[in-house]
Parts: C-alpha cells; sequence; structure tokens
C-alpha cells in the first residue's frame, strides 16, 4: 500500500506542476489520499470486542499514539512478530481494514493452550483480514519484498533470550534481521518498542531482567540496513530501575521503554 500512495502522490506533484492554474484542486486531491491513507487509530482500539484484560493495557501502552507515530496506513500489509495473545494484532487488523493484512507469527510452545486458540479465533472472527502462524522465530522467513509495516512490541530483547524451561533455543538477531529485511518492502517501516536495559553483555541483561540497551537495538537494525527515521520518548520513565526484571510486582506495565522507527530504504 505505501509503494501505490507514494505513486500517487508523485503523479499529484507532477499534474500540480504541469496545471499550476488549477486553483488547488490537485492540491486538495493530494490532501484527501493523504486523509485515506492514514486510518482512525482511535476507532481501531475502540473496536467493539476486544477482550477485557486487552482493553486494560491501552492506557499503559497508547497503542493509537504509537501506530500513529510510526505511520502504519489504511490497507498495510503487516507482520507482527512474536505477536503473543494478539494485543496489537487486533488493532492493527481494524486499522489497516479490508484491504490490509496482518499475519501474527507466534512460537507455537506460546499458543498451545485452549485459553490462547479461543483468543485467537475470537481476534480472526473480529478481524477477518488477522491471521496467526505458529512459528519459531528463528525458523521464520518472510517472502520477499511483501511486508509495509511490521510490528515489534516488547520482544526485540527476546533475540537474545534462550531458554529450555520455555524450549526456546538461542538464536541469532543478526540473520532474524536479514531475512526481516528481505521480507519488507522498500520503503516499509519496522517498528521497535521494547523495555530499557544498561549496557553490557546482552544475553546476560535479557536473561536477568528482560531488558535491552537502545543502543544495542539501533546498531543491530543499522547494520542490517535499516535507517533510524524517528524515535519518541513517550514511555521515559526516569524512576525505573534497570536492574529489575519487567515482570517484578513494582515495575510492570511502567518501565522506561524506548520507541524506534525504523525504515528500508526506498
Amino acid at each position: 500500500m505505501r509503494a501505490v500512495f507514494l505513486t500517487a502522490l508523485a503523479s499529484s506533484a507532477l499534474a500540480l506542476g504541469a496545471c499550476s492554474y488549477d486553483n488547488g484542486d490537485t492540491a486538495s486531491a493530494s490532501s484527501s489520499a493523504a486523509a485515506q491513507a492514514a486510518p482512525d487509530f482511535a476507532a481501531a482500539v475502540a473496536a467493539p470486542g476486544r477482550e477485557e484484560g486487552d482493553v486494560k493495557l491501552d492506557a499503559s501502552r497508547q497503542p493509537a499514539a504509537i501506530l500513529a507515530f510510526m505511520g502504519l496506513e489504511t490497507g498495510d500489509a503487516v507482520l507482527d512478530i512474536f505477536a503473543g495473545g494478539g494485543y496489537y494484532s487486533e488493532i492493527m487488523g481494524a486499522a489497516v481494514g479490508s484491504g490490509g493484512s496482518v499475519v501474527a507469527v507466534n512460537p507455537p510452545q506460546f499458543v498451545s493452550s485452549d485459553a490462547a486458540k479461543a483468543k485467537w479465533a475470537g481476534i480472526s472472527a473480529r478481524q477477518s483480514g488477522v491471521s496467526m502462524v505458529p512459528s519459531q522465530l528463528g525458523d521464520f522467513t518472510p517472502e520477499a519484498n511483501s511486508y509495509d509495516f511490521a510490528m515489534m512490541h516488547l520482544i526485540y530483547h527476546d533475540l537474545y533470550w534462550e531458554s529450555e524451561k520455555f524450549k526456546v533455543a538461542r538464536m541469532d538477531p543478526a540473520a532474524f534481521l536479514a531475512k526481516l529485511y528481505a521480507g519488507m518492502k522498500p520503503g516499509a517501516v519496522v517498528a521497535v518498542v521494547d523495555h530499557i536495559g544498561n549496557a553490557g553483555d546482552t544475553r546476560a541483561v535479557v536473561e536477568k531482567t528482560h531488558r535491552i540497551s537502545p543502543a544495542t537495538a539501533k546498531a543491530d537494525f543499522e547494520k542490517a540496513g535499516f535507517v533510524l527515521d524517528a524515535q519518541s520518548d513517550m514511555f521515559a520513565n526516569p524512576e525505573d530501575d534497570l536492574e529489575k526484571n519487567v515482570f517484578d510486582p513494582s515495575v510492570r506495565g511502567k518501565t522506561n521503554r524506548f520507541v524506534m522507527k525504523f525504515r528500508k530504504p526506498a
């Protein structure tokens, strides 16, 4: 969708240059196209049927603000990586509309329970454009140049995590990002929100706290070929203790988080 929209804007710009006497009609058409490309994020968040537990997370996650900042567009083909219970999958499914789609990737061991299956069935029933693909993150290979937008919400650090208990094998973040880069369309966006961690041995920091240094994430993405398009401090919390695990009740839902918008060069 993003490529089609950019082509439309380019055509409008040419028409404006050739017909400067059109009293602004072409400029108005361009503005109208831009408005149509921007979803109603508030309406997507307020869509009926979302589970109560997800709705309660809205205040701390600010999904409408995040998706507006990241530039999700109507009709986008979206990849939701390690989507968990589908919090963002459902909202993005509503936002991109019938012309878009959301593919949610989840390691199968995290979505095998009856409760998880029921929740995903409900999401797919409410948002028909949302589908869930069970796959280990290290095994997932998106089709080349197939996605306009990817979401990595509170999970980038997990590429450095391994757990025998949860059947998570050691992964290579660079290899994962190389496949992600290939799967994104030129100009596509990768949205990254994660818990801020201290610098140091990244795997050790992740194992202890489930956090990651923003500098590590930025360097990883740039090494893969992405460019940092924008960042925000909307979740800044100077009172957060970076030594605490994000699941510690004293910090859960209130962690200091970084927000980065990466783009694959057009």
